[in-house]
């Protein structure tokens, strides 16, 4: 009897080691499309061990040939096809580098695979598309992420903890929120870049997308994943001879019962900025920097340096991998969580939407 609970006791212990073993090594990661700029996340991270890129899909031959990522991943790893690839290289999970429009046909393709699916801002182009993606999510049972930069900034977190959990400047009464920069045109983004960010298609809009969706995301998180009651846009062509086709300018307000939501998104800032003032009934936060913020209490305002996050909540892999390994759970009130993205999306059509009828978009509860 002694033997057996040993050989018993043995085979546990193979199994538990195996397994731990199993969730240490790097993420099975596919990368989905080349053409996105912020494909750089992957270059700065692809030496760091925690994940290991095992297949690329990229339609695009030119792409494929003159990706830098032929640096560090074999040549036989790119494929033009994606299910191809998805079905040769097994990966645990995706992140994608592709057209807005062309989240739903990853999604589509990773989904009944079981593969989870990590996207860059935002969502989707419209909500008949988060919709779709949303069910095959959720019938099959995978992680479906959106990757902002500003999730990852300390003072945003800083920001929510003094807040929301320490009450330190009464209720929100009011945020205004600052993206942009430049213009992608002015910053030198790669032609494959342009062609879409600045496509109403393949985009779903301009400035008004590719940095209306922050404060959308970010005021969502501040307010439970509560709609605003209604949105009201004034989308620009401040630059019509640049951007012929989409806004360059899209100021944005949300109506909440209690607060007002002013979402500045542009791509005529004269510098780059990702910055929110935050204003309650006794002080303010303002976010100046990922690191950097003020907060004003009892008549006076202070400079704050925010603490550092924690592993795995400060990057976008590390987070992507414990989710996929479930070692944390991604919640509803995540400002990753298809939750909160799915209101992003229906705010941001509602944002087009008014900007063309001139007049306020009210939001079904």
């Amino acid at each position: 009897m002694k033997a057996y609970r040993a050989v018993v006791l043995s085979f546990f212990l193979v199994c538990f080691v195996s397994l731990k073993a199993e969730d240490n090594a790097p993420l099975r990661l596919g990368v989905v499309g080349l053409s996105h700029s912020h494909l750089h996340e992957i270059l700065v991270r692809i030496d760091r061990g925690d994940f290991c890129i095992v297949g690329v899909a990229e339609r695009d031959a030119a792409l494929r040939e003159k990706s830098p990522l032929r640096e560090k991943v074999d040549s036989s790893l790119f494929y033009e096809d994606l299910e191809e690839m998805l079905d040769k290289t097994h990966p645990e999970a995706v992140i994608v580098y592709e057209p807005i429009y062309d989240h739903l046909r990853v999604v589509e393709a990773c989904a009944p695979r079981g593969i989870h699916v990590m996207v860059e801002k935002p969502l989707a182009v419209s909500v008949k598309h988060a919709d779709r993606m949303a069910k095959l999510a959720r019938e099959n049972n995978i992680l479906l992420l959106t990757n902002y930069e500003t999730t990852w900034y300390n003072t945003n977190h800083e920001a929510y903890n003094l807040i929301k959990r320490q009450k330190n400047i009464g209720d929100i009464t009011r945020m205004e929120v600052y993206d942009g920069h430049q213009g992608p045109v002015e910053i030198k983004c790669s032609g494959e870049f342009l062609r879409w960010l600045t496509d109403p298609v393949l985009n779903g809009g301009g400035a008004v997308t590719d940095f209306g969706c922050y404060g959308a995301n970010l005021s969502t998180w501040f307010f439970d994943n509560q709609k605003p009651v209604s949105v009201y846009a004034i989308l620009k062509r401040q630059k019509p001879h640049v951007y012929p086709k989409v806004d360059d300018d899209a100021t944005i307000i949300l109506e909440y019962p209690s607060a007002t939501v002013q979402i500045m998104a542009s791509w005529n800032w004269p510098m780059n900025r990702k910055d929110m003032h935050i204003y309650g009934s006794r002080g303010y936060v303002y976010q100046d920097t990922p690191t950097q913020m003020r907060v004003y209490t009892e008549g006076e305002e202070n400079s704050w340096v925010a603490p550092p996050l924690e592993k795995p909540y400060n990057d976008p892999f590390y987070f992507l991998k414990a989710a996929v390994r479930k070692e944390i759970q991604v919640t509803p009130d995540n400002l990753s969580s298809l939750e909160n993205n799915m209101i992003v999306v229906e705010i941001l059509e509602a944002a087009v939407k008014s900007a063309k009828k001139g007049k306020a978009i009210r939001l079904q509860k």
